[in-house]
């Protein structure tokens, strides 16, 4: 056995055991292990460790269709938030409507790692973007491979609640806040969220915070005025509930100066 061989096998068994102490320490179940901690992840994560971006992961945050969130924790203890997109079970067919005909991801080979590195960095951007014009969603740290660390919205005991989940003292200005979240998107970032609903809004400290970017697409996307009308929809149908109504039309003339 070759010496190259040797240290490859001593690495998988130093990873197998990172594993294992990951796992019992924020306490996933085995099906959260096998789709999400699979070895190319962990390999990524000594990457970050030993980059000196991250210490531990602390908990669970969320699932989705496409990732975990966890709460992280960096080696100067600050809390972060960090997002594992699947390699295995992610949605694929899903995630190829958003990233074939954006630009930004022309070149990109279209087998399934690639394609979940290719989202991942996707959102990364977009998060920028968003930070640039003002636009409140948690502040991209670093992303790698199917990785993304964000700025953690909450507080040191639980992280911050969905919109969905709260009740709203003055609905009428966070209808407000989140259509000027969207016309700056359009307007000044050249973005379309092409998702948002009350379950893509985190709400902390009586302000919403978007997030889930992963399917932003720029205006030159094909489907972005298509997904610009569903996103303006989904919001006005949201605040039905408080007796809000609004032109949906009208909301998105106003965004994009055209007819619906």
């Amino acid at each position: 056995m070759s010496s190259e061989r040797f240290l490859n096998d001593k690495q998988l068994k130093k990873l197998d055991r990172e594993l294992q102490n990951l796992i019992s320490r924020i306490g996933v179940d085995r099906k959260t292990q096998d789709e999400v901690f699979d070895r190319s992840t962990l390999r990524t994560f000594e990457k970050l460790i030993s980059n000196q971006v991250l210490d531990i992961l602390d908990f669970p945050i969320s699932t989705g269709k496409e990732g975990n969130v966890f709460r992280g924790v960096t080696p100067q203890g600050k809390n972060v938030a960090v997002k594992i997109y699947r390699t295995s079970t992610s949605t694929f067919k899903h995630m190829q409507v958003y990233i074939v005909g954006d630009p930004r991801f022309s070149s990109m080979h279209k087998n399934r790692r690639a394609l979940i590195y290719a989202w991942t960095k996707k959102e990364f951007k977009n998060l920028e973007r968003l930070e640039r014009v003002g636009v409140r969603a948690p502040k991209p740290i670093i992303c790698l491979n199917n990785v993304l660390v964000m700025e953690y919205i909450g507080s040191s005991d639980r992280p911050a609640p969905l919109l969905k989940d709260v009740v709203l003292d003055k609905p009428d200005e966070i209808f407000e806040t989140l259509i000027d979240f969207i016309t700056k998107m359009y307007k000044k970032a050249n973005l379309v969220h092409g998702d948002i609903s009350a379950f893509n809004v985190l709400f902390y400290r009586k302000k919403p915070y978007i997030i889930d970017l992963g399917q932003g697409v720029l205006i030159e996307h094909p489907n972005a005025h298509e997904f610009l009308r569903r996103d303006i929809h989904n919001i006005v149908s949201y605040f039905n509930k408080y007796n809000i109504t609004a032109d949906e039309r009208q909301i998105y003339t106003d965004i994009t100066g055209q007819q619906w």
